[in-house]
């Protein structure tokens, strides 16, 4: 870690506790005023900050302090942008909302430390686009996974609808893809990440949402959606590291 001063973080340690300690931590979100909802999660956006490398080839110029900062400015317009009607729709609310700013905390220190690595500044699309690019042939393998298992996730953003795309597959063509997939499926993942990729898809059942999914794996706890989601991004991760690109070729 580079160097940073000590004495301003450890001020803004022992007044960002001060803050927090005021909170009443039993308020529903919705009943938050903008600058609670900010202090609320101040410290999440510090947790967030603490996971990127602040060594100068990975950050630049910026430290810890540097990261906190714009992640503070992450926050406070991803707070803006909750769209309450469907936050109150979730079920599990929690585990929402912190995805939801998680998500825009991290883009906005991504996209600071992308600024300020270099004397040369590369345009954001093109930031992502070399991000995407990279190993041709992993990301091709990548593409024909995540299209068939993870499109159906439900998405964190409105935005994001617009990845939906109408199935007009033929009955014939989808019988033999399912027929390939659920070889590929027993030969390189374990049973309970071929189980929810199999109710998840509909290999040869009726697809199955997250909860169900759950039900059928025994997996407890309110959170047990979430356990469902990783257990399917891992499956999914795993496929695309050991199944060779020539064995998609004819599928995508």
């Amino acid at each position: 870690m580079k160097k940073y001063n000590a004495n301003t973080y450890r001020i803004y340690k022992e007044d960002l506790s001060n803050r927090v300690s005021q909170l009443d931590f039993d308020k529903p979100y919705d009943e938050l005023t903008k600058d609670e909802m900010i202090v609320r999660f101040l410290p999440l956006v510090e947790n967030i900050a603490k996971k990127f490398s602040t060594a100068s080839q990975a950050s630049g110029v910026m430290d810890i302090l540097d990261l906190i900062q714009e992640g503070s400015l992450g926050l406070i317009k991803a707070i803006d942008r909750i769209d309450w009607n469907i936050f109150n729709q979730s079920k599990y609310k929690e585990n929402t909302m912190r995805s939801f700013l998680t998500k825009r905390i991290r883009g906005a220190i991504r996209r600071a430390i992308d600024i300020n690595r270099a004397d040369m500044r590369i345009p954001e699309h093109k930031l992502q686009e070399i991000r995407k690019n990279f190993g041709k042939d992993e990301k091709m393998v990548a593409m024909f996974f995540n299209s068939i298992f993870l499109s159906v996730d439900e998405y964190e953003d409105k935005e994001d609808i617009s990845l939906e795309v109408e199935d007009k597959s033929e009955s014939k063509n989808m019988d033999l893809l399912n027929v390939y997939l659920s070889g590929l499926l027993r030969k390189h993942l374990n049973s309970k990440e071929y189980q929810v990729l199999r109710l998840s898809y509909g290999l040869d059942c009726n697809k199955h949402s997250a909860q169900e999914i759950a039900d059928a794996l025994d997996l407890k706890g309110s959170s047990a959606y979430v356990k469902v989601s990783k257990l399917k991004k891992q499956a999914v991760e795993k496929l695309i590291q050991n199944v060779d690109p020539s064995q998609v070729l004819d599928y995508t």
